[in-house]
């Protein structure tokens, strides 16, 4: 597969995408979108660079563009968690460019920046959310959000996520997801502690890897 029209998505999120210049996917996009959009738990590991974002974030608004269930009030139908600022808000920029035209809301919580005002974005609900552990779970500790409508979980930069110290936090966060619930999980390397978090979050996944890992 080499176009974007190969990949089953939707005319609306190509037309975003042609608009934002994507030419070609890249090998991690042509392998791992086609699955995602079958429902597929998945494993990515790719470097960072590879266009991991929109390798996970494409399928997944295609997905969420063909949903007509209205938001709730402080819910959130898909969560993406990354383990900095920096991160997350570079994820949610790219996502910000594939929604465009569309009807659904990217909203981003990190620690570093007001608490309230994160509380009042995320009132009337959110389709993705993009997040930082510690914050997210603030977030919930203080009923300010609720995580059981969401049925999509991506873990970006998984391997830094586990160097940080994130794992006590994401077993807090997964049980309070909904279900069925589709996992994706990308990382730059796999220390043998991914395997273990594979294992315990994702469902018979679907391994890709497009270079070698460190």
């Amino acid at each position: 597969m080499t176009n974007f029209t190969d990949l089953g998505l939707s005319p609306k999120l190509l037309t975003a995408i042609t608009a934002a210049g994507y030419d070609k996917p890249t090998p991690i996009q042509a392998r791992a979108i086609p699955l995602i959009i079958e429902g597929r738990d998945l494993m990515g590991l790719a470097q960072t660079g590879t266009g991991k974002t929109a390798a996970f974030g494409l399928p997944l608004i295609n997905r969420l563009m063909s949903q007509t269930e209205a938001r709730k009030s402080k819910s959130v139908k898909a969560l993406i968690l990354a383990p900095t600022r920096e991160l997350v808000n570079q994820i949610a920029a790219n996502l910000s460019t594939y929604v465009s035209g569309s009807h659904l809301k990217v909203v981003t919580v990190v620690g570093g920046t007001s608490i309230n005002t994160q509380i009042k974005r995320l009132a009337g609900g959110t389709d993705i959310l993009v997040a930082t552990p510690g914050r997210l779970i603030d977030l919930v500790d203080r009923r300010a959000l609720f995580l059981n409508s969401a049925t999509y979980l991506v873990l970006d930069e998984a391997d830094q996520m586990l160097d940080l110290g994130f794992i006590h936090a994401l077993r807090k966060i997964a049980p309070l997801l909904g279900t069925p619930r589709q996992t994706l999980l990308f990382s730059a390397t796999m220390p043998k502690q991914m395997n273990e978090l594979s294992a315990a979050y994702l469902t018979n996944p679907v391994r890709i890897q497009v270079a070698p890992p460190g």
